[in-house]
């Protein structure tokens, strides 16, 4: 007889994809959960972890594909943790990411009758992400090493080319690496907490071309840098600025505190929305371009608004939704936590010549309870809510209820918190949910990022 225990191998057949990425199957009133596997899979499986209710195994071998298998795109696609669902087919990548939405509304949220539009397809589900983040380390041989770290670990797998970034950073990711080894600057190691370079940050404009290389290291103190960079800007002519950023704390954030450029400008230039902005290294920029403008594009056309209009944008970084609503609206507040962003954002409001937009930085917490003293004695019409994954905190939520705005809108990129959230404005403030847009923003992940619209 079959033990429900650890080692234990099991016939499965999947039949969903939970909102972590593994595939789902059943044994004997079990749930199991298992990675790199697609609905439609027969599977045999090993136990790896067992509880009373639920389990996860690993694949010990495909019995029976599903049809909605797939060759990965990537050579590395089974060891890198960078994306979940190479191996499967996009078109039930998107069904899976919009039933995350559905069970989240109604198991957590008990919305049961909400309008949710069909999910918003990426037109580029490869070589989309307009920012790539490589640790870097050394390989047994002593060459330098970047890319993602391996499944549920702080391994790096090596890479030289990523086919879900733009592909015009795989030439610098290849080259910047053997640029490194030549200049003998030494790597840190997070065990020992030693070394200096840390981090390989890219970013393009997928507008402009513009690309801006930044390395995160603990010293400024990299001999060369200057030449090296300099050498940098000749041979990639897109390159717009190098920048080095000084991280001396240990632990897993990547980016410190403080960041200077050496060569060219400290951001690139990006057109968003009919819009310039200047995108600095560690500035929050949604990956996906096109689609972030496509979402944006939703929420206008949902909003309507007539130039009469006082918003409040929490969460709001650089601006990028502050500054179009701003051009649309009599007045928009942007509020932020990172002073750096709140900077940003005034630069890029300066650089569009909008001057109805306001920003100020602390915490959403604090400032949101008390946006009326910013708001020049204009009653308050829409919030716009953008929050972490963790959602919205206890302070947010009643000083929401309590500024009372006829409309909100709220984007996630975490359904359940998501559902959390809009289940208290409805219990509490009255709030009717109109309708929830997802829209994929990380093709071959099981994110999904959605909106959703309330009126009072």
């Amino acid at each position: 007889m079959t033990q429900w225990q650890q080692g234990t191998t099991l016939e499965l057949d999947i039949t969903d994809l939970s909102s972590e990425g593994d595939g789902v199957g059943r044994w004997d009133n079990r749930v199991v959960f298992v990675p790199d596997t697609v609905p439609g899979d027969r599977i045999q499986a090993r136990l790896t972890f067992v509880k009373p209710k639920f389990g996860r195994g690993q694949v010990l071998q495909v019995l029976e594909p599903s049809s909605d298998r797939v060759r990965p795109a990537c050579i590395v696609a089974d060891k890198c943790g960078g994306c979940q669902w190479q191996h499967v087919a996009y078109a039930a990548q998107l069904a899976a990411k919009q039933q995350q939405v559905v069970d989240a509304l109604e198991r957590i949220g008990h919305f049961t009758d909400v309008s949710i539009s069909p999910i918003m397809a990426a037109d580029n589900p490869l070589s989309y992400r307009n920012k790539a983040t490589y640790p870097l380390g050394i390989s047994a041989e002593g060459k330098v090493k970047a890319g993602y770290y391996r499944k549920g670990s702080h391994q790096i797998v090596n890479l030289n080319q990523c086919p879900v970034q733009d592909d015009r950073l795989d030439p610098l990711l290849a080259e910047v690496k053997q640029d490194i080894q030549a200049r003998d600057w030494s790597i840190y190691d997070e065990e020992t907490q030693t070394g200096d370079l840390r981090h390989l940050a890219l970013r393009v404009g997928r507008r402009t071309g513009q690309i801006l290389l930044t390395l995160v290291s603990t010293t400024w103190d990299l001999p060369g840098i200057e030449d090296q960079s300099a050498d940098w800007k000749t041979r990639f002519p897109d390159l717009a600025g190098v920048c080095v950023n000084l991280n001396t704390k240990p632990g897993n954030a990547i980016w410190g505190s403080e960041t200077r450029f050496v060569v060219g400008e400290p951001y690139l230039e990006e057109r968003f929305a009919n819009l310039t902005l200047h995108i600095y290294p560690n500035a929050f920029f949604q990956v996906h371009t096109e689609q972030a403008e496509r979402l944006l594009r939703v929420i206008l056309d949902e909003l309507q608004l007539q130039g009469t209009e006082t918003v409040v944008d929490a969460y709001c970084g650089i601006g990028t939704l502050t500054l179009p609503i701003a051009q649309r609206a009599q007045y928009c507040l942007g509020l932020e936590v990172q002073t750096e962003a709140v900077e940003i954002a005034i630069e890029n409001a300066k650089l569009n010549g909008i001057d109805n937009a306001h920003f100020e930085a602390g915490t959403v917490d604090k400032l949101l309870p008390e946006a009326s003293r910013f708001l020049q004695d204009q009653p308050l019409d829409i919030v716009v809510l953008d929050p972490p994954r963790k959602g919205c905190s206890d302070r947010v939520l009643s000083g929401l209820l309590s500024l009372h705005p006829q409309r909100i809108v709220y984007m996630s990129c975490n359904p359940a918190t998501l559902a959390r959230d809009l289940k208290r404005l409805r219990d509490e403030g009255g709030y009717q949910l109109q309708r929830v847009q997802a829209a994929d923003f990380f093709p071959q992940t099981a994110h999904v990022e959605c909106v959703a619209f309330l009126v009072a």
